[in-house]
C-alpha cells in the first residue's frame, strides 16, 4: 500500500471513511472505480484518489452509489453514525 504523500484536504468529510471501506473490502481503486462506472458514475482514477484524499467534493449521486458498492450507510460516510 502507498503512504499519502500530501496532507488530507477539507474538501469533503468523507474520503477517509471511502477509504477505510475499501481497504476494510480488501479492494483497489481501480476494482472501486469499475464497479462506479457500472452503476452509472464516471470517474477518474485521479478524482478518486482526490475525493479518498479529501481534495475534491462529492456529488449526492457518487455518495449513493458509493455507499451501496462499498456495503454502508450514507450516515456513515458522512461520519453521522
Amino acid at each position: 500500500m502507498k503512504i499519502r504523500k500530501l496532507p488530507l484536504g477539507d474538501r469533503n468529510i468523507i474520503g477517509a471513511h471511502v477509504t477505510e471501506a475499501r481497504n476494510g473490502l480488501g479492494m483497489k481503486q481501480v476494482e472501486l472505480l469499475t464497479k462506479l462506472q457500472t452503476a452509472g458514475i464516471d470517474m477518474s482514477i485521479p478524482a478518486l484518489s482526490l475525493l479518498e484524499g479529501q481534495k475534491r467534493p462529492v456529488t449526492d449521486f457518487e455518495l449513493n452509489a458509493l455507499a451501496d458498492i462499498l456495503n454502508v450507510s450514507v450516515d456513515w460516510l458522512m461520519g453521522r453514525e
